[in-house]
């Protein structure tokens, strides 16, 4: 009885919601939140996912030696490449120019961009242990290689909670291309399930199924009440996973009114929808406009980890192994004023502040050619920046050779990354760990540090 009793508690909440007005406004949920390590510079993270890569040479790591060798054999040692098909030396067939009081250089690939360069933090330096692209979204998200670790975004839930009471704690919003590794790169692995990530598209509907599809509240409770009724009949065993399931079932009947909501951008301005290109001819823009308006409205309501992931485009996501003209052209018209956008909004109303922006893929690209007029993938040098949220604008940190080809200079990984990405939220990241078959684990594992050197 005593063991049925306790199991019953979550659905005991559940059936307390039913109780409540649709769409009122409603107290924080008790414990939703825990306190972190030590004071946060960042509230929620908005983590731009460059699926692909982007070449680090064609966008914010301008290098004139490829220019003086352009069409010559490459004169470095050439590391085993992805598909082993490898050309001359190439340059990039974009322009750079200086922008900001800072006068980071900035690829003609993104102009929009380009004039929120005193908010940027540019990291030349960022390596990866991987050069294929499932295992290389899985260390990107998880810190580890494989599927089955929670997504750094789970760990961000797990540790602080959501602010929001009708909305979770990790968000990704879908513009039409999920990562090499699927969802698993938003999984909450070993976390309970009340972290993983939960998708939503940036169109009117928002979720599947997030519409109740009954015809009135009372049949509802019905349903759940059936199921409550079944999750009583599990072993003691079972505790755990369950309550998580309750949890779960309590957040989607909330969302049912919260999401409608969120996704309702009409009462937005039409200088604030065309600050994001919600009025672009083209389709991508519009589409990556959205969903960075969406992240946006997320942190707003207290989402703590907001992922966009990109549209797709003509060309191929960022991965150019030919084309690489138009390839990068298309990727960089679709999310390059969005993201200026998102960065000068958060700006004008206080929130970037305490908004750690972060841009990333989960690796860079050869200085050498594949074939002609392509980039293979390159895990040894390459390009993330950063903005808001506690990092200092403004700024360079690492290099690469004078080829873009390795760094050379403060080289970080990826768990470096993760480590000062929680250090910003508040969470210790070698404190912040779970015990899974008499081991601790974090996404750090037993490695990563803190880079002050880019935090104000």
């Amino acid at each position: 009885m005593l063991t049925r009793s306790a199991g019953g508690f979550g659905a005991v909440a559940l059936a307390g919601l039913f109780g409540e007005v649709p769409g009122a406004i409603a107290a924080p949920i008790p414990g939703a939140t825990t306190l972190p390590h030590h004071p946060a510079r960042a509230r929620s993270v908005i983590f731009l996912y460059m699926d692909g890569g982007p070449a680090q040479m064609d966008t914010f790591d301008p290098k004139p030696r490829l220019i003086k060798e352009h069409g010559n054999p490459f004169p470095m040692t050439i590391e085993a490449t992805q598909f082993d098909n490898n050309g001359l030396t190439l340059q990039s067939p974009w322009s750079f120019s200086r922008h900001g009081e800072c006068g980071h250089p900035v690829s003609a690939l993104f102009p929009h961009v380009a004039t929120c360069a005193d908010e940027l933090c540019v990291v030349r330096s960022m390596t990866s242990k991987f050069s294929e692209h499932t295992n290389a979204n899985y260390f990107l998200h998880t810190g580890l290689g494989l599927a089955g670790r929670p997504s750094m975004g789970a760990w961000a839930s797990y540790g602080l909670g959501s602010e929001s009471r009708d909305l979770p704690g990790f968000v990704v919003l879908n513009g039409g291309l999920t990562p090499p590794g699927g969802l698993d790169c938003f999984s909450n692995g070993f976390l309970p399930a009340t972290h993983q990530g939960s998708v939503i598209k940036p169109d009117n509907q928002g979720m599947a199924h997030v519409r109740p599809l009954e015809r009135d509240v009372a049949l509802q409770e019905q349903k759940l009440s059936l199921v409550g009724q079944l999750d009583a009949l599990q072993s003691p065993d079972a505790q755990g996973a369950l309550e998580s399931a309750i949890a779960n079932q309590e957040m989607a009947f909330r969302m049912q009114w919260a999401v409608p909501e969120l996704m309702g951008i009409d009462g937005e301005s039409k200088a604030t929808r065309q600050l994001y290109g919600l009025d672009a001819d083209y389709e991508p823009t519009k589409i990556f406009g959205r969903q960075c308006l969406l992240a946006r409205r997320l942190v707003e309501r207290g989402v703590r980890f907001v992922e966009l992931t990109c549209p797709a485009v003509s060309g191929d996501r960022w991965d150019q192994h030919n084309n690489l003209k138009d390839g990068h052209e298309n990727n960089a018209r679709a999310v390059d004023q969005p993201i200026a956008g998102l960065l000068k909004d958060l700006r004008s109303r206080g929130l970037l502040d305490e908004t750690l922006v972060v841009w990333a893929a989960e690796f860079g690209r050869t200085p050498f050619a594949q074939g002609s007029d392509g980039r293979d993938h390159n895990p040894f040098g390459y390009t993330i920046w950063m903005a808001g949220g506690g990092i200092r604008g403004g700024m360079t940190y690492g290099a690469t050779d004078e080829f873009g080809y390795k760094a050379v200079e403060n080289p970080l990984e990826i768990h470096d990354l993760h480590a000062t990405m929680l250090h910003l939220m508040g969470l210790d990241h070698t404190r912040l760990n779970v015990t899974v078959g008499g081991r601790d684990m974090r996404l750090t594992d037993v490695h990563g540090h803190v880079v002050h050197d880019l935090i104000t």
